[in-house]
């Protein structure tokens, strides 16, 4: 029996660790390994296969005073991962972003349990979100190898002395698998005059209070403009039912929440409202026009402003593949109802802008690489068990 034991967060990691889990387990079987995958990570990644120790899709914020909620919980999950790891040791250690946790326990593996390699596959966006070199360095010094999944990240570890490899984004695999637009439409009983609008507010408990009305309240707005809009709106956790459904009729949208098949709904839009994160790409990906907006409290902002003399060019995934703007980017102020109606009536009224977006999505897909990316991560890795 071998094992591997990965490590992410959040509802991305469990999408991204799921994916891995799952080549992993089909190469294994065709080489005749005996292979136990054991996880920090959420439901997808044990359908997949893998045995979770501890759900880590709750546990995640974006941004310094959000993230003080989540401290205990955090150092609970990181003290049982330690003591599974120093009581039954593993083959080979996978981390997934996840930095702050993560760092730890690569600091920590490295020190306690020096024969065990450490794989970083999708490494956390330092080459984006940087505010000194602590952390680089750190992940650089205990990680055996970084498999890159954007050309920038792949540039800015190798720069700094990691073993890199560029191996592609998963997503390209992914979207390969989801409905075609018209299979997907007629599944979710969408008409062809519909204007069907994707609303994907949270997957983090505080996009909840900082996203969905800025969110909603655009959709008022395009509602009363668009006679044959109705949105669609995939739930990413159970636990936000209740509330996205109490805003929908507090709204008063005309909205239909999917909670089974949910990716039917990134396939089958006309539009996506949505906040910043991997789904950013699997839309683009799939084609579909977007308006990301991010937004974080009040104190974090001014803290990363004028404390920590915070910038960066670019927040979505799509732009950041490139470093250019392909879909608008509506941060903080700006993500409020009415520029989100603006961006949004642009890209479905206006045909020449809709189909730049899309014209530059299609370069953006030549520079993520080839198909195939899990089966080849998959492959180095089980090469060192």
């Amino acid at each position: 029996m071998k094992t591997i034991f990965i490590s992410t967060g959040e509802v991305s990691g469990d999408l991204q660790g799921a994916l891995l889990v799952t080549a992993l387990r089909r190469l294994a079987d065709k080489l005749g390994i005996d292979l136990e995958i054991v996880a920090l990570g959420g439901r997808k990644m044990a359908a997949a296969g893998a045995k979770i120790i501890a759900d880590t899709t709750g546990i995640s914020s974006m941004g310094m005073w959000e993230a003080l909620a989540y401290l205990r919980p955090s150092w609970q999950v990181r003290s049982l991962a330690k003591k599974y790891l120093k009581t039954t040791p593993p083959d080979v250690v996978i981390l997934i972003d996840y930095i702050v946790s993560n760092i730890e326990l690569g600091n920590y593996i490295s020190q306690q349990l020096t024969n065990i390699p450490i794989f970083y596959y999708i490494a956390p966006q330092e080459w984006v979100w940087s505010i000194g070199n602590k952390k680089s360095d750190a992940i650089v010094k205990f990680t055996n190898k970084i498999f890159a999944i954007f050309p920038e990240e792949a540039k800015y570890y190798a720069d700094r002395g990691a073993k890199v490899k560029f191996v592609g984004h998963p997503l390209i695999d992914r979207v390969a698998t989801l409905s075609s637009r018209d299979i997907a439409r007629d599944k979710l009983g969408i008409a062809d005059e519909e204007v069907a609008i994707a609303l994907i507010p949270a997957s983090r408990r505080q996009e909840l209070k900082y996203l969905l009305p800025a969110i909603f309240g655009a959709a008022q707005q395009l509602q009363a403009k668009l006679p044959n809009v109705r949105f669609w709106i995939p739930l990413s956790r159970d636990e936000f039912r209740s509330e996205i459904e109490c805003a929908i009729d507090s709204y008063q949208i005309k909205a239909t929440l999917i909670t089974q098949n949910a990716d039917l709904v990134l396939s089958a839009a006309d539009l996506a409202i949505t906040k910043c994160g991997t789904v950013s790409l699997e839309l683009a990906l799939l084609n579909i026009p977007q308006v990301v907006i991010y937004r974080v409290s009040r104190v974090t902002a001014w803290l990363a402003k004028n404390v920590f003399k915070f910038a960066i060019p670019y927040i979505s995934p799509p732009n950041l593949v490139e470093m250019r703007s392909i879909v608008p980017e509506l941060m903080q102020d700006d993500a409020n109802p009415d520029r989100i109606t603006a961006a949004s009536l642009e890209l479905i009224l206006n045909r020449e802008c809709r189909d730049r977006m899309l014209a530059d999505y299609r370069q953006m897909r030549m520079a993520l690489g080839e198909s195939g990316v899990c089966d080849r991560v998959a492959a180095e890795i089980l090469a060192n068990i």
